[in-house]
């Protein structure tokens, strides 16, 4: 078997933690009586990043392998040709990256800050992500948590509270947002947003039928933001609040 092929094998194999609910025997296509419209971003991966933003070494070290220097304005999100970065802390980023890249990420970050006062942390096993969409996930964003969804921009992010689980919110188009949160919530997390949105009306999709325009290319190793195949350009660009 040729190297190329062992991501994809290992991809197959990876079970959702949402698999108790058999997503794939729910999914359809939206109609007019579905106001929310939910798919699951499968088999991402999970990058912790701890460093100083105003170490300049460690910043230097960084942009030199995701060909940008890391946000450091709160409640934004970077769009790179390696993944989604995004600002959850004066020293912490999470990168959201193809699970076919994830390991040359890894090694890349890690030798890039040998010699640096940092850490990078493969989390791919502990979250979980969601697209949530349709023309009334704002009023069930309301219902799940205390944060002013609306004040949330295309282009920012939010790390807030749904009842018990934590969950960071990306504003990725007007259309939708993703979810992103711990994979050990991932069952209670679940039956929270399909008893909230009942009343709504809800539908299960596939990624592609309605496609996050930022992550949903990182599923099949695209670059994030479009649905064009990888290149290896180093072409970045910054997302933040206007």
């Amino acid at each position: 078997m040729s190297d190329n092929r062992i991501p994809n094998v290992l991809s197959a194999r990876l079970r959702s933690p949402l698999h108790a609910f058999e997503l794939d025997k729910q999914l359809r296509q939206p109609d007019a009586a579905d106001g929310v419209v939910l798919s699951e971003l499968p088999n991402l991966g999970y990058v912790i990043l701890r460093g100083r933003a105003n170490d300049a070494a460690f910043m230097q070290a960084v942009a030199g392998v995701l060909g940008q220097s890391l946000p450091t304005v709160p409640s934004t999100y970077l769009v790179t040709e390696a993944g989604v970065v995004q600002w959850m802390s004066p020293d912490e980023w999470w990168l959201l990256c193809s699970r076919e890249r994830r390991d040359a990420l890894l090694a890349g970050l890690a030798a890039a800050l040998q010699s640096q006062f940092a850490q990078v942390v493969d989390n791919s096993g502990g979250h979980a992500a969601l697209r949530l969409s349709g023309p009334r996930h704002m009023l069930l964003l309301r219902h799940l948590g205390p944060y002013d969804f609306e004040s949330l921009k295309v282009g920012q992010a939010v790390s807030t509270v749904m009842a018990k689980a934590t969950v960071s919110v990306l504003r990725t188009d007007t259309k939708g947002v993703v979810l992103l949160f711990r994979r050990s919530f991932a069952d209670y997390f679940w039956r929270l947003l399909t008893r909230t949105a009942r009343p709504y009306g809800m539908c299960v999709t596939e990624p592609a039928a309605h496609p996050d325009p930022v992550v949903t290319p990182l599923l099949t190793g695209g670059k994030p933001g479009s649905g064009k195949p990888r290149t290896d350009t180093s072409k970045t660009k910054l997302v933040s609040a206007s």
